[in-house]
């Protein structure tokens, strides 16, 4: 399906064109681990999950990186003051990190690379800057000169005319608008031994900004489609990863900025001085089921901020029984009988809308709105009397492919089959439809080769894991 989705770089909704399609190249800024990611993090990290599932859903095959920032400036600080190194103290919070993205049923992408596993690359990046003329050292440390790269500012729309000449920065994050040269290579004596790797241009460590360069180029080439993050890394993360990348390969960096909003709590900024700071345990701890988390963030609109409050959690939580509650009682249904035409009629309206939703800059408020108008339509058949077993299993399997995106419209215990399955099952189902058996057959084969064994039901297919 055609897709469409805001570009920050042109500033406007634009056709999303991959360069080998119908595969998409998708790079998301994961965490800096030096603590436990809070739900403003993970107000970007599950747009970009929807995102990616929205684009499965849509016949795109996503090939997906998300870094993890684990060496930077309060890393080593911390670290240093746990008595650690970098590996064993960020080992924690990576792996708290892969818990809360498996609670929150976030797909992992198929490649999250850590920075100090990719230190030749970064080397290898800034060598390919300093021979093009892009750098200048002071004080042992390499800073590449934003002066040597005339589009710098255009993703930010900074005016950098008048900026200072040589002014230049060491620390990873500055105010915004405050251009300056940036740090690739940092020469710092006073950091500890194991904070340090040898490099051409003398022992010291990688910028923030290097990596993700380093890293999205090597598993998605020199240009990719999307790269993601939320609006906080524009400036000057964002910007500084297209002036070293273009510079460094001479070819456009990204051909698609997607970036999501702030989060609120109560209409504030978090802060832990403010006491509204939450990760997820807090919020499990205080009896949130994690799937009202994941709907509250994933039903707005990735570009509009989000006021999280506790009010809102609970009206989530109401949001997804009513549709568990339609899903069970369509699962009751035991009439026999071929699906009636209102039935697959209401089943065809509601899907159609939530794919256009999707298609139109991922509105998810619209495609959830599709959501609980099939409930509507399913409650009131089912009041009727006009649901036998086949519209029941026609009904469910409108829920389960739009579940496919936001992976929390079943009721809870109910296992899913991974996305790459879910199209093998959606084309079998495609086929059927359209009556080409040879094709249908061959699905199933393959699904069965692939361990799930279908059932063909008067309520629809069923799969189960052999």
């Amino acid at each position: 399906m055609s897709f469409r989705l805001y570009n920050t770089l042109s500033g406007q909704v634009e056709d999303l064109r991959p360069l080998s399609p119908p595969e998409v190249r998708m790079y998301a800024c994961g965490p800096t681990v030096y603590a436990r990611a809070h739900i403003g993090n993970f107000r970007t990290f599950v747009a970009n999950d929807v995102l990616r599932r929205a684009l499965s859903y849509g016949g795109y095959r996503v090939r997906g990186v998300m870094n993890l920032t684990d060496v930077d400036d309060r890393i080593i600080k911390l670290a240093a003051e746990a008595g650690q190194e970098i590996g064993p103290f960020t080992s924690a919070h990576i792996a708290a990190f892969r818990e809360d993205m498996k609670a929150l049923r976030l797909e992992p992408p198929e490649v999250v690379p850590k920075a100090t596993e990719h230190i030749p690359e970064m080397v290898e990046l800034i060598q390919k800057l300093i021979e093009r003329g892009h750098t200048y050292v002071a004080d042992g440390s390499v800073y590449f000169r934003i002066g040597s790269f005339p589009a710098y500012g255009r993703l930010a729309r900074l005016d950098v005319s008048g900026m200072k000449a040589g002014a230049r920065v060491d620390t990873d994050k500055y105010e915004k608008e405050d251009a300056r040269d940036f740090v690739l290579w940092k020469l710092k004596a006073d950091e500890p031994a194991w904070a340090q790797w040898d490099a051409p241009f003398g022992k010291g460590r990688p910028g923030w900004h290097i990596e993700c360069s380093a890293m999205g180029m090597k598993y998605l080439g020199e240009t990719f489609d999307v790269h993601c993050g939320g609006v906080d890394l524009i400036f000057p993360h964002h910007e500084n990863e297209i002036a070293q990348s273009e510079c460094g390969t001479g070819h456009p960096f990204v051909r698609h900025w997607m970036h999501v909003e702030h989060l609120l709590v109560n209409e504030e900024t978090m802060s832990k001085s403010k006491g509204n700071f939450f990760t997820l345990p807090d919020l499990v701890e205080a009896g949130h089921a994690p799937e009202a988390v994941r709907y509250l963030l994933a039903q707005a609109h990735y570009r509009k901020q989000l006021n999280f409050s506790f009010e809102g959690l609970d009206q989530a939580k109401a949001a997804l029984e009513r549709i568990h509650g339609v899903v069970r009682r369509l699962g009751e249904v035991d009439a026999a009988g071929s699906a009636a035409a209102p039935v697959l009629e209401a089943g065809e309206r509601a899907e159609a809308a939530f794919a256009a939703a999707l298609r139109d800059d991922l509105n998810t408020p619209e495609a959830i709105a599709a959501v609980h108008g099939l409930v509507t339509e399913a409650n009131q058949l089912l009041a009727a009397g006009a649901v036998n077993a086949g519209g029941a299993g026609a009904l469910r399997e409108r829920f389960e492919r739009m579940d496919r995106v936001f992976a929390v419209l079943l009721p809870a215990g109910e296992d899913r089959l991974e996305p790459e399955l879910q199209a093998l099952f959606d084309g079998r189902q495609e086929a059927r439809r359209a009556r080409d058996f040879r094709r249908a057959d061959e699905l199933r084969g393959e699904l069965e080769r692939r361990g799930i064994v279908l059932e063909d039901t008067p309520r629809g297919t069923r799969w189960r894991r052999r």
